[in-house]
């Protein structure tokens, strides 16, 4: 099972035109978006996929966050990650490396060999990565965390050839914030 989890604007855009997520901290000053739900839902997750950029976002701030700020820091770090990636050498990650998966001859090939490996898995952010999962039909649920913000034009957390994809809700919850987290289950193409 492969989830994708998204912050998204509430007019639908996952990054600013020059993939800047600025929106985010305009939303969110100092709070911790962290709702016991968010805590539920990695507690099944079993292995993070990233694409190189977001795994190099990640990497530079999640293995010395503090858990006290950040309570799931302590998930993010104990599980087991992977970044799809043709020009990574290595991929530290705190006092350790994480799996590096060659995209050869495909992002979605190297992802289907993880097949059997993780039940679950899930992937933040990764622009292109995920469109390419959701191209390829392997994306099963989609978590959208929604700023109560509009950024007017910016990128899709969506590839533009998708199509119809008939999404099932599964759950939303709104948090005081304004933010709203909606839970889909995603149709089988």
């Amino acid at each position: 099972m492969i989830t994708v989890e998204q912050i998204v604007s509430a007019d639908g855009f996952a990054a600013e035109p020059d993939g800047g997520m600025r929106f985010v901290d305009a939303t969110t000053p100092g709070d911790d978006l962290t709702d016991e739900a968010q805590l539920e839902m990695l507690a099944s997750v079993e292995a993070i996929l990233f694409g190189r950029r977001t795994y190099e976002m990640f990497a530079g701030y999640w293995p010395t966050a503090d858990p006290v700020v950040e309570r799931v820091a302590p998930i993010i770090n104990r599980l087991p990650k992977l970044v799809v990636s043709s020009t990574l050498e290595r991929a530290p990650w705190g006092d350790t490396e994480i799996e590096i998966l060659r995209p050869e001859p495909s992002a979605t090939d190297a992802v289907r060999g993880l097949e059997g490996r993780f039940g679950s898995i899930i992937v933040w952010g990764s622009l292109q990565l995920a469109n390419a999962l959701f191209e390829a039909g392997l994306v099963t649920r989609l978590r959208l965390r929604t700023c109560p913000v509009l950024i007017g034009e910016g990128l899709r957390f969506t590839p533009a050839g998708i199509g119809q994809q008939v999404l099932r809700l599964e759950s939303a919850t709104a948090l005081p914030s304004g933010h709203l987290v909606s839970d889909y289950a995603v149709a089988p193409r």
